[in-house]
Order: structure tokens, then sequence, then C-alpha cells
């Protein structure tokens, strides 16, 4: 993966970020056995997922024509 620049956008390490928060809160939450702040967690983390693909569709994301599963379609 390292040789496709694989997830170094924008969009991948915000996405990422979001995600891993919600995680910590949601984590957080379910010690303290508070389900209402466990279930924020858990929005975040799906909000997460939600932003990347957003970001990715306004061009901060990798192109698919540089995935080298794309080049290897396009050669065969």
């Amino acid at each position: 993966m390292a040789g496709s620049n694989h997830g170094h956008t924008p969009a991948a390490w915000t996405g990422v970020i979001i995600a891993f928060v919600g995680f910590c809160v949601a984590s957080v939450f379910i010690v303290m056995a508070q389900p209402v702040g466990f279930w924020v967690g858990i929005g975040l983390t799906l909000a997460g997922a939600v932003v990347g693909g957003l970001m990715r569709r306004a061009g901060l994301g990798q192109p698919e024509h540089v995935h080298p599963v794309h080049q290897v379609a396009e050669n065969a």
C-alpha cells in the first residue's frame, strides 16, 4: 500500500480522526455506564465515515485512476 499513497489524503485523515475520537468517547462512556454518551460516541464514529466520504466526493481524496487496482483493470 505504501507505493500507492493509499490513505494519505485530507479526506482519509479527517475521517479517521473523527472516528477515533468517537470511539474514545464511546469507550469512556461505556465504562461509566452512561448509555447516552455511548451512543453519542457511536454517532461520532459514524460521522467520521460520512465526513470522509463527503470530503472525497469534494475532491479531497485520492482520485480513482491513481489506485493500482484501477490501473490493473485498465491494462487488462
